[in-house]
């Protein structure tokens, strides 16, 4: 074992009072943060000292320590202590005021200025990212739970805690009065489906979106961790190609070796798509397209490409969609290397299981009307939104709404209730 690994193994040891145990296992991984940046942590699988013969690598015995420190940083990622049984002698709390100190000091965070408390439970507490209190998209989050005893049993962070210089500084200005034509561009009407009941409704909803503070701009809902390269090009063929097309086996483990962790090396996924890897990738996609889908020139969509374990993901919607909740989408893994088409997921057969449910009425109500019942519930609140342009979390409004209008017969419905 390397001397840097006993270090940090040692630190756990301590950290965490893990004399009644073991150290099994360890492991190292690297993941890629919202920043583009590269993290290595070292995982260790501590046993009980009393567990001696236990050989299957799929199942920790009860009392099991998990633990992950980030190599870099030596802060713990998290703990996890199998079936929430903790045989440890090291964290013990009596109150939330010091699970909330402790959580400052293990992460160099602030209460109230870089996360706050969202959800609070006998011995569960679950915090979230923010920045002076304003929420944060992709947020962060904290979780720490202890038994009855006090003994931590479970924590981890993981998201996005942003320093200041990656916080642009503005005054919020926003309100609904102000942007109500852009409200009403996101007011719209939808298939919804209800599956205890096997059957679809028509609903008028807001999709959700972040609006920028200029009034101006938008950022879409599904922001994600990773950096996606837009392309947006529709894909056409002259020739189908008359070849099965045969899936590859997707390899999901991605080996990580001492040098590379220590030396802090950059993943390879943290690296933009080159316009040249961009321009293969547009002509195995269209090869593919030809392949498989033969008759569908001109139908599908690829609008985005992003890495992930080892290969690019191209990501296609078709152009033509009915107007639901589940959109058809396919995903064509590409290896990295090679550049060539390993696999695809295609969500047809999900969107398929709807075919067998029953349509509602026909709407009656007009989107005018419709409107008019459901904008006071509409709400517009103030968060910071990461910009991958920009490489900032900028100042938006989150435009939101909880509820829907049935267009068959004018019902306010809670879309967390459907």
């Amino acid at each position: 074992m390397d001397n840097k690994i006993k270090e940090l193994v040692e630190l756990a040891r301590k950290k965490f009072g893990l004399e009644s145990y073991y150290l099994k296992r360890h492991s190292l991984n690297q993941k890629i943060t919202l920043f583009q940046e590269t993290v290595y942590t070292l995982t260790m699988e501590w046993f009980p000292n009393h567990v001696i013969e236990h050989e299957d690598e799929d199942y920790n015995p009860d009392g099991t320590a998990i633990i992950d420190i980030e190599i870099k940083s030596r802060k713990v990622e998290s703990a996890i202590f199998v079936g929430g049984i903790s045989l440890a002698d090291g964290v013990r709390f009596r109150e939330r005021n010091q699970i909330i100190g402790w959580i400052e000091e293990e992460t160099g965070l602030t209460y109230g200025r870089h996360f706050i408390l969202e959800k609070e439970g006998k011995g569960e507490f679950r915090f979230r990212g923010c920045i002076d209190g304003v929420s944060l998209y992709p947020s962060g989050h904290i979780e720490l739970q202890h038994d009855k005893e006090g003994n931590l049993t479970f924590f981890t962070v993981y998201g996005s805690f942003p320093s200041t210089d990656l916080v642009s500084g503005e005054t919020y200005s926003l309100s609904k009065d102000k942007v109500e034509t852009l409200i009403k561009k996101q007011f719209k009407l939808i298939e919804l489906p209800l599956y205890e009941e096997e059957r679809l409704i028509h609903l008028y909803g807001i999709e959700e979106i972040f609006v920028r503070n200029d009034r101006v701009s938008t950022i879409p809902f599904n922001v994600d961790t990773r950096f996606y390269t837009e392309i947006n090009k529709t894909i056409y063929w002259d020739e189908s190609v008359r070849k099965p097309f045969k899936r590859k086996k997707i390899n999901w483990i991605v080996e990580i070796t001492e040098e590379q962790a220590f030396s802090d090396e950059p993943s390879p996924e943290s690296f933009p798509i080159t316009e040249e890897e961009t321009e293969k990738c547009l002509e195995e996609v269209t090869a593919f397209l030809q392949q498989v889908f033969p008759n569908d020139s001109g139908k599908w969509k690829l609008k985005t490409l992003h890495r992930d374990k080892g290969y690019i993901y191209a990501v296609l919607r078709e152009k033509e969609q009915k107007n639901q909740v589940w959109k058809r989408k396919l995903t064509i893994l590409i290896d990295a290397q090679s550049l060539e088409v390993c696999n695809y997921i295609d969500n047809k057969p999900l969107l398929e299981m709807f075919d067998q449910f029953q349509t509602s009425d026909e709407a009656v109500m007009t989107k005018e009307d419709a409107y008019e019942k459901l904008k006071e519930k509409i709400v517009l609140t103030p968060c910071y939104v990461y910009d991958f342009i920009e490489g900032k979390f900028v100042l938006c409004g989150k435009l939101d709404c909880q509820f829907g209008v049935n267009a068959s017969n004018g019902e306010i419905l809670c879309l967390n209730d459907l």
